[in-house]
């Protein structure tokens, strides 16, 4: 099949904030897919989806299908803006729609969505002013966060408040920065979970992946703040969480997760592939904090991959797995 594969690559820009980019991809990243699908047999056209020409781009150059990994440049639901102009080109695509993916980056209209479905959330306040009154059945500490951002983008281990004075503090300094509304919600103690979901024409639950934080206690740096994901692996930052795949979880409990991960999949609407991130509280019970329907794909240090490969899967495999998902739905 000719393949483009969409993207948004990382940049650097002191000028910008210096979450700015997280989210987008690594050179490493567009390689190594682009290697993968090659090695499947097919031809594959990377394209930069920053390209302000991408119409045109996508009108004089057809093909059979796009492996979209794009994140949008800017915007509340910029995820969706190439599954958009790809919907409006009649060109199929990998991944979730335009819906899914502007609800999943909206993480308190995805939280009213967990709840209709009895999925376990937990119980948050949405500041738009941040002079808002308390909602007085949260309880401390709690987590804030940019309501439209991704990759952990705005959330450092001081975003964990524990009285009302530090929250409206936090939130107003949040809202300068990310001129967005800020969530607050209550944060769990816990094991901190995520699980992949993969469909290809059937559904498969990868092994939960567990990320247990207690060595990193001298940076100061508990669960999975952006400083985490940015410097994950730095010896000297101390940011070396430790990694069990499948999770250190009874059978039960193991179940219940998957369980939990797959009802959040297919309540957002995700197509071909979701990471789920839980935290498991005291009692055993999966809390969704988020869902992504493009969760990173490097090889080495992404989560989605290890989950994959602790299931038996190589790289390639899992490229093409979700390759072919969209194209059994796309048939059918």
């Amino acid at each position: 099949m000719d393949i483009a594969l969409t993207y948004n690559l990382k940049e650097k820009d002191e000028s910008k904030p210096p979450d700015y980019f997280s989210e987008f991809d690594s050179q490493e990243t567009i390689d190594a897919i682009t290697s993968a699908l090659r090695k499947k047999g097919h031809n594959v056209l990377p394209v930069e989806a920053g390209n302000p020409d991408i119409v045109s781009y996508f009108r004089k150059n057809r093909v059979d299908m796009v492996f979209n990994i794009a994140e949008g440049r800017a915007g509340k639901y910029r995820e969706s803006q190439i599954p958009a102009i790809l919907d409006y080109l009649k060109i199929p695509y990998t991944g979730s729609n335009t819906f899914a993916l502007a609800l999943a980056l909206n993480k308190s209209a995805t939280k009213k969505i967990l709840k209709a479905e009895g999925i376990p959330t937990p119980r948050s306040q949405l500041f738009s002013r941040g002079s808002e009154k308390i909602d007085g059945t949260l309880k401390f500490p709690l987590i804030v966060k940019p309501n439209f951002e991704g990759s952990a983008k705005g959330i450092l281990s001081s975003n964990v408040v524990r009285d009302t004075e530090e929250l409206y503090s936090r939130v107003r300094d949040l809202m300068k920065i990310y001129n967005q509304a800020i969530l607050a919600e209550e944060f769990i103690n816990g094991k901190e979970l995520t699980v992949g979901v993969l469909e290809n024409g059937s559904t498969i639950i990868l092994p939960i992946l567990e990320i247990d934080f207690s060595d990193c206690s001298g940076s100061g740096e508990y669960f999975y703040s952006w400083k985490m994901k940015e410097f994950q692996g730095n010896k000297e930052m101390g940011l070396v969480p430790h990694f069990y795949c499948p999770a250190r979880l009874d059978k039960n409990t193991d179940g219940l997760v998957k369980e939990t991960a797959l009802k959040t999949h297919r309540a957002v609407g995700c197509f071909d592939i979701s990471r789920t991130d839980i935290r498991l509280n005291e009692e055993g019970v999966p809390y969704v904090l988020e869902i992504n329907p493009l969760p990173g794909l490097n090889p080495k240090d992404s989560n989605f991959p290890i989950m994959a490969y602790a299931a038996g899967m190589q790289y390639e495999d899992l490229i093409e797995t979700i390759l072919l998902g969209a194209f059994k739905r796309r048939r059918g």
